[in-house]
């Protein structure tokens, strides 16, 4: 079995063809051609992280993904992860790739995959929530997609915002998010913050997408947002449980739609678009498929 490195798997996740092999098996999943189930999450026997194992099965492959975090880690990352990918039909150990860099790619196309579903007008401004690694990654997706495209960051100090802000990427124009109002047109929050960080009115022209809060405890997007938009969720499985935004606002489920009745056609409704995404073992799988074919292994 070939293990890639972080770099390796991020050389084998390109982001168009990614969010095309995403696409696929979006579909697949919703027609109940792959196994997904939610995630199980078991902590340490001190408290101290908690380890994650999310499993996939499709027609051609299997995949596992085993991640820990141990927020109090010094000398290690407190994310630590590794995806391996097997034969469906034989359970031969295929490929591995890097758990964290998979979850970032992965994570970053399925919200460019909703940016391109409920976007209403050509992109100029985005306010982007978080500076960290998701932050970044989310950046590379869209300096890649949406060139041109003005992004404002908001983070926690104003160091972390102008580290990132003088982080080069070539086809965009970064700021910090100014104190003046300005229209934007999506709003992306990448955090693990368990207090609401934007809640302003809800409006058609402002596509809002929430990445992290991905525990009920967790919340980044205030009631005011999820309760007066169409809620659309990447995973309709896992976000009862996970979508912390949505938990919080005692959104009705059954107001609730997922994205693959989105892939062909707009949402016909004016409402605002709240798309919230949680992620799920699919996801990982489209990766593996992707990185099969890209380091020529099948």
């Amino acid at each position: 079995m070939r293990a890639l490195s972080a770099e390796e798997t991020r050389k084998a996740l390109p982001f168009r063809p990614l969010i095309e092999t995403l696409r696929s098996v979006i579909a697949e999943f919703d027609a109940g051609h792959i196994i997904c189930p939610e995630r199980l999450v078991v902590p340490s026997v001190n408290h101290q992280g908690n380890v994650l194992s999310m499993v996939a099965c499709a027609p051609d492959i299997l995949t596992h993904k085993l991640l820990t975090i141990f927020p109090k880690n010094k000398s290690l990352p407190t994310l630590q992860g590794q995806v391996t990918c097997l034969g469906a039909t034989d359970g031969a150990f295929l490929l591995a790739l890097d758990g964290i860099t998979t979850t970032e790619r992965r994570t970053a196309a399925i919200s460019m995959i909703g940016l391109e579903a409920f976007s209403r007008k050509k992109l100029e401004n985005i306010l982007l929530i978080g500076t960290g690694a998701q932050a970044r990654v989310h950046l590379e997706a869209l300096d890649e997609l949406y060139p041109g495209v003005n992004i404002f960051i908001r983070g926690r100090t104003p160091e972390h915002v102008n580290t990132l802000v003088k982080t080069p990427y070539s086809n965009l124009t970064l700021h910090a998010e100014p104190t003046q109002n300005i229209h934007y047109d999506t709003v992306i929050t990448v955090t693990s913050s368990t207090k609401i960080l934007y809640n302003q009115p809800a409006i058609p022209e402002t596509l809002v997408i929430g990445v992290g809060a991905y525990r009920p405890d967790m919340i980044e997007i205030g009631p005011q947002i999820v309760n007066n938009s169409l809620c659309i969720v990447d995973d309709p499985n896992g976000a009862p449980t996970e979508a912390g935004d949505i938990i919080q606002a005692g959104k009705n489920w059954q107001e609730v739609k997922k994205l693959s009745d989105f892939l062909q056609n707009k949402p016909d409704s004016e409402l605002p678009v709240f798309f919230k995404s949680v992620g799920c073992a699919a996801w990982d799988l489209a990766a593996c498929r992707l990185a099969l074919t890209t380091k020529n292994l099948i």
